[in-house]
């Protein structure tokens, strides 16, 4: 609980400085948003501390159905809503077949990785004027971009790292938040069969689940995946956290949400 507390803490000091630099422009658009983030993050955070005894879920996406497609949002939108779903980063190819599944429209996975780009200039050049931002996935040794992995600013850093082990945590953190959003969407009515899709190409990679049926067991599927993730992610934990001390230490506020900039020593350098 802690670590969420700080990271909630960190994230209501961002927004905060976002939003009197809001005050300062005019920019009452801009406000407007950033004091519902600002509200939001405030309620989690009385929540984690027992404040509040009717937590809010509106920190989630609502999973829907094909009949409810949500076509309208822009992009960068989508992106988040599957990466809040999932609550790991992902790749462009994984986000991509969550929202379909669970917001009945693919992502045009071609233009995420401008969408990145263009993410990290708007940072760059007004820090912390948008709520969140779509950033990169660091790497444990190097402090510099995971390839092809996309995250979100509001999560602590140690969530976005990647270590040795952390490939492994995420898939099955993973499963395990897809089997929830699936339990949300199932109630009595057949699940969808891109939903179902989804979950048994997961099923298959997950030690413990028997999937010679064919069929998909929701609570066979969480309960192996849980036993699987609980053998990792103490370890993982643990590099993550080293390396997210490091990056705090060595690295700016750009740098901590999009990488380091690797410096390419000189054949003359090299042989000197």
């Amino acid at each position: 609980m802690h670590e969420h507390l700080v990271a909630l803490e960190e994230r209501m000091q961002q927004l905060q400085h976002a939003v009197r630099q809001a005050l300062t422009q005019g920019d009452n658009a801009q406000l407007g948003t950033l004091g519902e983030e600002l509200r939001r993050a405030q309620r989690a955070w009385e929540v984690l501390c027992g404040l509040d005894s009717n937590p809010t879920r509106d920190q989630q996406p609502k999973p829907t159905t094909p009949e409810h497609p949500r076509d309208n949002l822009p992009l960068r939108d989508q992106v988040h809503q599957a990466l809040t779903l999932l609550t790991v980063p992902a790749s462009p190819k994984l986000l991509s077949q969550v929202h379909q599944a669970f917001f009945s429209t693919p992502l045009n996975t071609a233009r995420l990785t401008t969408l990145r780009r263009d993410e990290e200039r708007s940072f760059r050049s007004a820090p912390y004027a948008r709520p969140y931002y779509i950033c990169s996935t660091l790497t444990s040794d190097l402090l510099a971009p995971a390839r092809a992995l996309l995250a979100l600013s509001t999560w602590s850093l140690e969530r976005r790292i990647v270590g040795p082990l952390t490939q492994r945590v995420h898939f099955l953190t993973a499963a395990l938040r897809l089997t929830d959003a699936a339990e949300h969407l199932s109630g009595e009515a057949e699940l969808p069969q891109s939903v179902q899709l989804l979950l048994l190409r997961y099923s298959q990679n997950i030690h413990g689940y028997d999937n010679r049926s064919g069929t998909l067991d929701l609570t066979a599927l969480r309960q192996a995946a849980a036993t699987e993730l609980d053998i990792h992610a103490d370890e993982d934990a643990a590099t993550c956290a080293a390396a997210a001390q490091r990056a705090r230490e060595q690295l700016g506020d750009a740098e901590q949400n999009f990488g380091s900039t690797l410096r390419v020593v000189s054949r003359r350098h090299r042989t000197a």
